[in-house]
């Protein structure tokens, strides 16, 4: 499966691992690498010389290409990049910022650099800023979202339209046929997070991994977009966040009742009831916790048999 993003990453299949908070440590990333795609460490839920620690594990256990993940809104950003650059990573997927902050800086250490965004606006943006691709993600997916709410479906060919870099597509993919229905709309490849959630490395807790098992349609819902766009499953601290909402609340209400540490509760602790429980609405078609390898090469078996099945319409 050889194209652009395949090509830009060196890597077997065109697919990327997301890196999420709380889910996805060296364990998944060296996992995923090791399986064909790009596997990624999410730097978000780490502090700096914790991140460093991953990356040495996933070193010394995969020799395949693997990237981090950085929120441009980590405190400690400048002590991340600095790590990143003298652990010689060589693929950065950043979010949540301006690309132009920092990608000069990493391109000129020879880092492929990967920005996310959530419309066509910012993806123009990445694109002047001089990534070499970006993450066009919908709002079907879990955890931080755009507050455009547009859709896969629909972003992917409106950014297609407007940027010549490579486009990854994010949002509601967890499944061969999902995967081939972006790259059909434009993109050059996907990005999974929720299905790797549920995957035996995922650093997520059990807890948590089980009730994305269980998740149906329905069970997630976008919420505190006066703070920053979430979705999350809902539990009881969900429901606490819809009181707030119906007795006409504001943004300080809202920040007090997250409070800190919410995610880690929820997802890495697996508190159910009072922790934050950020998934994709694909949460719905997620029935199983597997290894990495068997989700990916599930992932790839349905695509190729889904592309002998449009082929032959």
């Amino acid at each position: 499966m050889q194209n652009r993003i395949s090509e830009l990453f060196n890597i077997k299949y065109s697919i990327v691992q997301a890196g999420m908070v709380w889910a996805s440590g060296w364990r998944l990333a060296s996992a995923a690498s090791n399986a064909g795609i790009l596997g990624i460490i999410g730097a978000g839920s780490m502090y700096p010389e914790v991140l460093r620690e991953h990356i040495q594990k996933c070193k010394k256990v995969t020799n395949k290409p693997f990237g981090v993940n950085v929120p441009m809104l980590y405190p400690d950003i400048d002590k991340v990049m600095e790590i990143i650059i003298e652990e010689d990573v060589k693929i950065v997927f950043t979010s949540a910022g301006n690309p132009k902050t920092w990608t000069s800086h990493l391109k000129s250490h020879g880092i492929t650099v990967v920005h996310v965004v959530s419309s066509v606006k910012f993806a123009l943006k990445a694109q002047e800023a001089g990534v070499d691709a970006i993450v066009a993600e919908g709002f079907e997916a879990g955890g931080h979202n755009g507050r455009d709410e547009t859709t896969t479906l629909a972003l992917i060919p409106m950014v297609k339209e407007k940027i010549s870099i490579p486009i990854i597509a994010a949002g509601g993919i967890a499944t061969g046929k999902g995967m081939l229905a972006a790259m059909v709309l434009g993109a050059d490849g996907v990005q999974v997070g929720s299905r790797f959630v549920a995957s035996e490395e995922a650093s997520s807790h059990v807890n948590f991994k089980q009730m994305v098992v269980n998740a149906k349609e329905g069970d997630t819902k976008l919420t505190l977009k006066e703070l920053a766009p979430v979705r999350l499953l809902k539990n009881k601290f969900f429901e606490d966040i819809q009181s707030l909402y119906a007795k006409g609340t504001n943004k300080d209400e809202l920040a007090i009742l997250l409070g800190k540490g919410r995610a880690k509760k929820g997802m890495f602790e697996g508190d159910l009831e009072e922790g934050e429980l950020e998934i994709g609405q694909i949460s719905g078609l997620i029935h199983d916790i597997l290894p990495v390898a068997t989700i990916v090469k599930n992932i790839i078996t349905e695509f190729d048999a889904a592309k002998k099945e449009v082929a032959g319409f």
